[in-house]
């Protein structure tokens, strides 16, 4: 793999700017002067509500306060899943009329005065959500729209604080059903954070199958076969568009997990509307289209998007498409899913012949990286899986295979004979800013290792060249050493190939790209 290649997942960049993590994960701690408190979950609660809830509750309940976790709305709970998931796991939860007394009142799931939860005056208002924030923030509202779940939102505060959430086993499987549900049973998970949940919790399997096999009802049923027959196909780029009513989620990625095993159908969207907005479920059966970036595309702007490969989920706000877009959204995705594929030209460089007639001759700046060596901490020949914020990575220890950490935390594995020639240890420490520290896992005893803690700091030697250009079109770029596999550059990145291989051709994003290259003497 070239030591240049960046995988940089796409993030709101105003999200990353006001992410000072060290700090805010201390959240809790700002309630602890407040006797009576009030938990609230949106209307017609689902798993991640109830989950997050009674997380926030078992919290405050330990610190010695008055607690109660309530919801409100027309309708009481009533689908057979979550009777079970609150009688089984003894969730304090109470369908109220009125708000209770009390000192302050926290949502969860939701955000205080959205349209999916039912406003009530209070004293003092405080908000845990992962949705896209359709509010004004201040320092009571704590935001993580990244996150898959609420559910996670709250185990890492609770983290923050040394609140111990497996030591309640009802609670823990709380959590990982709320996670589980939420991201169309972990097909559209996608945050290291929410990985690193899942794979922690200690949980009732037992009683999870039980959840898992009770979620849907003869209604959902039926929304889901009548969705069927009324899918639009194109058939020109090969997808279908799915229209369901208002439904569980879960719904949603059984009917796109139906349809996307057509012959014909390469890839497929299915929607319905939701509180606030509309829940898309993405399916992508060829190598030319990643699930989770079409996700990505057609939520840019109005809600968020990800997930895997073959499998993603979105979110649209009502409010952000009604403003930017006429017409309904079926419309919409069916133009989007056009134009995604007409905006992109695809690059197979292992038999790309490519122009370097207009390209100009780049090296390395000597930017401070961090290096680890695999072997250092992990025994050779053990599987291990690479987690960064860009995704996981598969691969086995070997003696000469080392990590090479980027300034945004990217992660990128580099042979040792690769590294001596390119690469110069240094002392110092790397400016580097990231969203989640990269870390790897033994999948054989599933030991868990911080990268950052075995990182040395290197600069480059200024001794390889590339050649590159900035794109003027989006390209997608299956690599030479991996076939299987795109990298997308957007209109604005560069496109890189190195002097010594023509075929070694990837793509930078364009602010990283300023940050490490220079023009060649």
């Amino acid at each position: 793999m070239s030591e240049d290649l960046r995988i940089v997942l796409e993030i709101d960049e105003k999200e990353s700017e006001n992410m000072q993590l060290n700090e805010d994960r201390l959240f809790l701690n700002k309630f602890q002067g407040y006797s009576k408190i009030c938990i609230q979950c949106h209307d017609n609660p689902d798993a991640d509500a109830l989950a997050s809830g009674y997380a926030l509750y078992k919290y405050f309940e330990e610190c010695g306060k008055q607690v109660e976790f309530i919801y409100t709305g027309h309708n009481q709970i009533t689908k057979p899943n979550l009777l079970l998931m609150v009688k089984e796991l003894d969730i304090p939860v109470k369908y109220v009329k009125e708000l209770p007394e009390c000192d302050i009142l926290i949502t969860t799931d939701c955000q205080y005065g959205a349209g999916n939860v039912t406003k009530f005056e209070a004293r003092a208002v405080a908000m845990i959500d992962h949705h896209q924030c359709g509010i004004m923030q201040n320092e009571n509202y704590y935001i993580r729209s990244s996150l898959g779940s609420c559910a996670t939102v709250v185990w890492d505060l609770l983290r923050a604080v040394g609140f111990d959430t497996d030591a309640d086993i009802k609670l823990s499987t709380a959590l990982y059903y709320g996670l589980y549900s939420d991201t169309n049973q972990f097909e559209e998970i996608y945050h290291p954070l929410d990985k690193d949940m899942r794979d922690c919790l200690n949980i009732n399997e037992s009683l999870l199958f039980r959840l898992m096999n009770t979620n849907l009802s003869l209604k959902e049923l039926n929304i889901a076969s009548v969705a069927l027959t009324k899918q639009v196909y194109c058939k020109e780029n090969k997808f279908s568009v799915i229209e369901a009513s208002e439904c569980d989620p879960n719904i949603l990625g059984i009917i796109s997990d139906f349809v996307i095993q057509v012959e014909e159908v390469d890839l497929c969207v299915a929607f319905n509307p939701n509180p606030g907005g509309y829940k898309l479920s993405v399916r992508s059966c060829i190598k030319e289209v990643k699930a989770n970036e079409l996700a990505g595309y057609l939520c840019k702007d109005i809600g968020n998007g990800g997930g895997h490969l073959t499998k993603a989920g979105g979110f649209i706000s009502s409010n952000l498409f009604d403003g930017k877009y006429n017409g309904t959204l079926k419309d919409y995705l069916i133009s989007q899913i056009n134009k995604y594929h007409n905006d992109f030209e695809v690059i197979y460089a292992k038999t790309y012949d490519i122009d370097l007639s207009n390209m100009e001759k780049y090296q390395k700046k000597d930017v401070v990286i961090g290096v680890a060596e695999a072997s250092g901490f992990i025994k050779e020949g053990t599987p291990i899986l690479v987690r960064t914020l860009e995704g996981d990575v598969n691969l086995k220890v070997e003696e000469d295979l080392y990590f090479m950490i980027g300034i945004e935390g990217e992660v990128y594995p580099i042979r040792r004979e690769k590294f001596n020639r390119t690469y110069k240890y240094v002392e110092g420490s790397p400016d580097m800013v990231m969203e989640y520290a990269p870390t790897v896992r033994d999948n054989i005893c599933g030991n868990v290792y911080q990268l950052m803690e075995y990182m040395k700091t290197c600069v480059a030697t200024g001794k390889s060249m590339v050649y590159a250009k900035e794109l003027e079109t989006n390209v997608k770029v299956f690599t030479s050493w991996d076939e299987t596999k795109y990298y997308c550059g957007m209109k604005g990145d560069f496109l890189v190939v190195r002097e010594d291989d023509k075929h070694d051709i990837y793509v930078v994003r364009r602010d990283i790209f300023f940050k490490t290259y220079k023009k060649a003497l």
